[in-house]
Protein backbone atom coordinates (compact mmCIF):
# COMPACT_ATOMS: atom_id res chain seq x y z
CA UNK A 1 0.00 0.00 0.00
CA UNK A 2 2.81 2.76 1.02
CA UNK A 3 2.56 5.65 2.57
CA UNK A 4 -0.75 6.47 4.03
CA UNK A 5 -2.06 9.72 5.25
CA UNK A 6 -3.63 10.01 8.47
CA UNK A 7 -4.61 13.16 7.93
CA UNK A 8 -8.27 13.30 8.52
CA UNK A 9 -7.73 10.86 12.02
CA UNK A 10 -5.65 13.65 13.63
CA UNK A 11 -7.93 16.89 12.22
CA UNK A 12 -10.89 15.03 14.07
CA UNK A 13 -8.88 14.13 17.10
CA UNK A 14 -7.81 17.48 17.24
CA UNK A 15 -11.66 19.15 16.45
CA UNK A 16 -10.04 20.84 13.67
CA UNK A 17 -11.32 21.69 10.47
CA UNK A 18 -10.02 21.01 6.98
CA UNK A 19 -10.99 24.53 6.37
CA UNK A 20 -9.23 26.47 8.85
CA UNK A 21 -5.94 23.89 8.55
CA UNK A 22 -6.17 25.21 5.25
CA UNK A 23 -5.95 29.16 5.62
CA UNK A 24 -3.20 28.59 8.06
CA UNK A 25 -1.13 26.56 6.09
CA UNK A 26 -1.88 28.82 2.73
CA UNK A 27 -3.33 26.03 0.42
CA UNK A 28 -6.26 25.80 -1.27
CA UNK A 29 -9.40 23.48 0.45
CA UNK A 30 -8.71 20.94 -3.03
CA UNK A 31 -5.19 21.01 -2.67
CA UNK A 32 -5.41 19.67 1.06
CA UNK A 33 -8.43 17.54 0.32
CA UNK A 34 -6.21 15.91 -1.88
CA UNK A 35 -3.16 15.62 0.36
CA UNK A 36 -5.78 14.06 3.06
CA UNK A 37 -7.17 11.26 -0.15
CA UNK A 38 -3.42 10.66 -0.27
CA UNK A 39 -3.16 11.26 -3.77
CA UNK A 40 -0.54 13.49 -4.26
CA UNK A 41 3.02 12.99 -5.55
CA UNK A 42 5.03 14.97 -2.15
CA UNK A 43 4.74 17.62 -0.10
CA UNK A 44 7.16 20.23 0.70
CA UNK A 45 8.67 20.31 3.89
CA UNK A 46 7.24 23.59 4.95
CA UNK A 47 3.75 22.61 4.33
CA UNK A 48 3.96 19.75 6.66
CA UNK A 49 6.23 22.37 9.48
CA UNK A 50 2.36 24.26 9.09
CA UNK A 51 0.34 21.03 9.37
CA UNK A 52 2.43 20.14 12.27
CA UNK A 53 2.02 23.56 13.94
CA UNK A 54 -1.19 23.45 13.79
CA UNK A 55 -2.40 19.98 14.80
CA UNK A 56 0.40 20.20 17.41
CA UNK A 57 1.50 16.75 16.27
CA UNK A 58 4.95 15.15 14.65
CA UNK A 59 5.33 14.40 10.88
CA UNK A 60 5.11 10.32 11.83
CA UNK A 61 1.24 11.22 13.09
CA UNK A 62 0.50 12.18 9.85
CA UNK A 63 2.29 9.85 7.36
CA UNK A 64 2.39 6.02 7.69
CA UNK A 65 4.15 3.45 5.73
CA UNK A 66 1.87 0.32 5.32
CA UNK A 67 3.70 -2.92 3.45
CA UNK A 68 1.65 -4.36 1.00
CA UNK A 69 -0.97 -7.38 2.18
CA UNK A 70 -1.73 -5.26 5.76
Amino acid sequence: MGIVVKLDVMLSQRKARSKDLAAYVGITPANLSLLKQGKVRGVRFDTLQKICEFLDCQPGDLLVHEADGQ
